[in-house]
């Protein structure tokens, strides 16, 4: 594949990158990319791979724009109320990169089309905040060895973890918590959703073009208040439902 040379101008910053170079951005053209929600994680995520010419993004989210969005999900504008995610995405993102190709899918992710709607992928991303959601998409991806990027944030903090194999992030989150906190009940400030969303994309970069060492196995916890943040190793469950048997 042979860079036109719009894009060489385009990419002109990550061509000179050692780690990524002519071959790292060739690898990011050709990839797949799946995002499960076109939320507050997935909005910058989405901006920042396909400014970085991630050849193929499928945004995955059944919601419609609404005024409480706009504090944090930056894909979006106040004209964009009340139309599908998935369909100003595309939209919005073309108009970034016409260079890149948009699956829009208006449509809940669940167990049972889980393993459907990442099939192909070369990466998933999730930045859902709903934990059935989120188990969904990792038995999917352990079941097709694909990478997970997972994020999430609340309140001031937020988390970023990096999941190909064992452990996976049901060794993390072995069952669904009975009071889950969701952004609507305790309050997210807007900005730390740029945070997440963006070290979501790096860590997507990283994975596909190779380049450093990837979050896999680890946790990024990130502390907003303080300005803080800590890595943990995630432990594999040996009883783990999903990759203990993989």
């Amino acid at each position: 594949m042979g860079f036109s040379p719009e894009d060489v101008e385009r990419y002109a910053r990550h061509l000179v990158l050692s780690e990524i170079g002519g071959p790292g951005q060739q690898k990011l053209a050709s990839a797949t990319v799946a995002i499960v929600g076109a939320g507050g994680v997935g909005s910058p995520a989405a901006l920042y791979l396909a400014a970085a010419g991630v050849g193929t993004l499928r945004i995955i989210d059944p919601d419609t724009v609404s005024l409480s969005n706009l504090q944090r999900q930056v894909l979006f504008e106040t004209a964009d109320i009340g139309q599908p995610k998935v369909e100003v995405a595309e939209r919005r993102l073309l108009a970034l990169n016409p260079g890149v190709r948009i699956e829009a899918v208006p449509a809940a992710l669940t167990s049972e089309t889980a393993a459907r709607v990442i099939a192909g992928t070369d990466v998933v991303l999730d930045g859902t905040d709903d934990f059935a959601v989120r188990h969904a998409v990792n038995t999917a991806c352990i079941a097709a060895r694909i990478p997970l990027v997972s994020g999430a944030l609340g309140r001031w903090s937020g988390q970023l973890g990096v999941f190909t194999g064992r452990p996976c992030y049901r060794c993390l989150v072995p069952d669904l918590p009975a009071d889950a906190e969701t952004c609507a009940r305790v309050g997210v400030v807007g900005a730390l959703a740029g945070v997440i969303g963006s070290m979501a994309a790096l860590e997507t970069i990283k994975l596909i073009t190779g380049a450093g060492e990837p979050l896999t196995g680890r946790l990024l916890l990130y502390d907003g208040l303080s300005a803080t943040s800590r890595t943990v190793e995630v432990t594999p469950d040996p009883g783990c439902s999903v990759c203990s048997r993989d």
